[in-house]
């Protein structure tokens, strides 16, 4: 079982996430999903003038970083603690619009309370995104590769949602002569996303696994992601946001739990 889940997750996303879960001779179910998107830039970034600078870490230190740059019109919003910065994909074959979002705080240790703001009222990523596209000046965005794994059983049952992890809490969804003492024991979560001077890849995988209970807009902007910031890939046409993020250090390639 163990390496059929591997084959099948590897397949789904591309060759990105080869592996999700650990699995013991207990497990009797495995209940998973997986989500893949792929995206090129609707206007691609010159990787010719693509620059090393210093991004400025939480600690106070920084670390040096290729960031993208392009003198083209952007869509960038100024906010009253934030920036927000739209970059279009181009168009599939149903013609759908997906668009990744950078929220980036005015501060340089700003985005915790952004991430706060963010929690508190539900409609600020949807409400708050460029619709105009502007001049822009210092335009920098670092291009980063992540990778980002964890279980969640535990942050599930301190939300209130406890009986699939109890005995016989699956009684109604598997139709099986031992169904009563089948449970949730661990739901576990990976995502990839790369960002580059093409476009973006990212994949996100969710597996459970059951066994027996045992403002006015200036002329010019800038827009220079040199600190930590918020990202989202969101679907235009329906408000669908795909992938969320945050990237404190675009050098750290691997956030997985241990």
């Amino acid at each position: 079982m163990t390496n059929e889940v591997k084959i099948w997750a590897e397949k789904e996303t591309n060759g990105l996430i080869k592996e999700i879960l650990p699995i013991n001779r207990l497990t009797r179910l495995i209940f998973a999903n997986t989500l893949y998107f792929k995206g090129s830039w609707n206007q691609k970034f010159d990787a010719s003038i693509t620059k090393d600078y210093d991004f400025h870490l939480m600690s106070d230190c920084s670390v040096k970083v290729p960031f993208m740059t392009s003198k083209k019109k952007q869509f960038i919003r100024a906010l009253n603690c934030f920036e927000v910065l739209g970059l279009p994909y181009k168009k599939g074959e149903d013609k759908r619009q997906f668009t990744m979002y950078f929220f980036l705080p005015n501060a340089k240790d700003g985005l915790p309370n952004l991430v706060e703001k963010v929690a508190s009222e539900s409609d600020l990523l949807q409400h708050k995104l460029p619709f105009d596209k502007v001049e822009v000046g210092d335009f920098r965005i670092p291009k980063f590769n992540i990778s980002f794994g964890l279980e969640t059983s535990d942050m599930l049952k301190e939300l209130g949602v406890v009986l699939p992890f109890s005995g016989g809490g699956l009684t109604k969804m598997v139709n099986s002569s031992v169904s009563q003492n089948l449970c949730v024991s661990k739901i576990f979560h990976k995502s990839f996303i790369e960002v580059n001077e093409e476009g973006t890849e990212a994949a996100a995988v969710c597996a459970m696994t059951v066994q027996y209970q045992c403002m006015r807009v200036p002329t010019v902007m800038d827009f220079a992601a040199d600190h930590p910031f918020l990202y989202l890939i969101r679907d235009d046409l329906t408000g669908t946001i795909l992938f969320v993020g945050q990237v404190l250090n675009p050098l750290d390639g691997d956030l997985s739990n241990p």
